[in-house]
């Protein structure tokens, strides 16, 4: 039998919340506003599916273009090209430089 080619695919060890993180995130992550020109870092939380990026974008750090609606536009660079992804609060962080 083929395998599944799905968008969550090789995703166990990736999207695996510890123990400890269980359950629902914080309401300080959905509250954040972000503004156009910070820096974000995409950070997906699986037990949220609505607004997930795909997993090559797990880690990666973009820059906040525009809002819509409850989610952000978001620069992403990936090899040499730059791609822009919608994603919702629930999987964004802010990058803090330093």
């Amino acid at each position: 039998m083929p395998l599944s080619q799905g968008y969550r695919r090789k995703t166990r060890a990736l999207l695996r919340k510890s123990p400890r993180e269980r359950g629902k995130s914080p309401l300080s992550r959905l509250l954040y506003e972000y503004r156009h020109g910070d820096k974000v870092v995409i950070d997906v939380d699986p037990s949220v599916h609505k607004g997930m990026p795909h997993r090559r974008y797990h880690g990666k750090i973009g820059v906040i273009i525009a809002k819509i609606g409850k989610a952000y536009k978001i620069s992403v660079t990936q090899g040499d090209s730059v791609k822009e992804i919608i994603v919702r609060p629930e999987h964004l962080k802010p990058f803090m430089e330093g």
